[in-house]
């Protein structure tokens, strides 16, 4: 007779051997036009290929102001601000089948946007 301990075991590592592999994409730009239309792409792409897809999930954007005198030496109270703007996207693909990572590694994806790819 096997003891509970035993079978404990036997059901823990049959569990952690299971392997569901994740993408997590996230896509990078200064434009939001841009950054909307290489989402689509990677959107229709994912759902093409048959993986189940999470997002897009659009994450806070970073701001970053600047100010700047308007003159040199005179008016010291005339300034001009300037800022940038960042946005993130965050796509999350469960369940990837082959042909999803390999239709990823071929996509066209507008010049200014980044992407950074993550499986696990």
């Amino acid at each position: 007779m096997m003891s509970i301990y035993f079978l404990s075991y036997l059901s823990f590592s049959m569990v952690s051997k299971k392997t569901t592999s994740n993408i997590r994409i996230i896509v990078r730009a200064f434009e939001h036009k841009l950054i909307d239309e290489a989402v689509k792409k990677i959107v229709t792409i994912v759902q093409d290929s048959g993986a189940t897809l999470v997002g897009p999930v659009p994450l806070p954007t970073k701001i970053e102001k600047v100010t700047v005198h308007r003159s040199t030496f005179v008016n010291s109270d005339a300034r001009e601000q300037f800022e940038i703007r960042r946005h993130k996207r965050l796509i999350d693909i469960n369940e990837p089948t082959a042909k999803t990572l390999e239709l990823l590694q071929s996509i066209n994806i507008p010049s200014g946007v980044g992407v950074e790819i993550k499986v696990s």
